[in-house]
């Protein structure tokens, strides 16, 4: 019998994802594009941005539906792979 993993999260919920890394043009779109082959409705998903002190890294903010704990793990797994991710939160 397959063992389920316990999640905190009830689904569908609002998410907010916080991904941190170089302030360079290819981090945003890196990030939005692993965002919009995860998430059915990534036209809604909001995204907040913010540099850092020395503006040496962004910090986005994406704010979506999220529909599953596979979905969420599959997301933070991909940026995390990407080179110019530094932190996902």
């Amino acid at each position: 019998m397959p063992t389920t993993r316990a999640s905190l999260l009830e689904f569908p919920c609002h998410f907010p994802l916080k991904v941190i890394g170089e302030n360079v043009e290819e981090f945003e779109i890196q990030v939005m594009s692993v965002i919009h082959k995860y998430v059915i409705e990534a036209d809604t998903a909001h995204c907040r941005r913010r540099l850092s002190a020395g503006n040496k890294y962004l910090a986005l903010t994406i704010s979506f539906a999220a529909q599953s704990q596979d979905q969420l793990e599959a997301i933070y797994q991909e940026l995390n792979a990407l080179e110019l991710v530094r932190v996902t939160l």
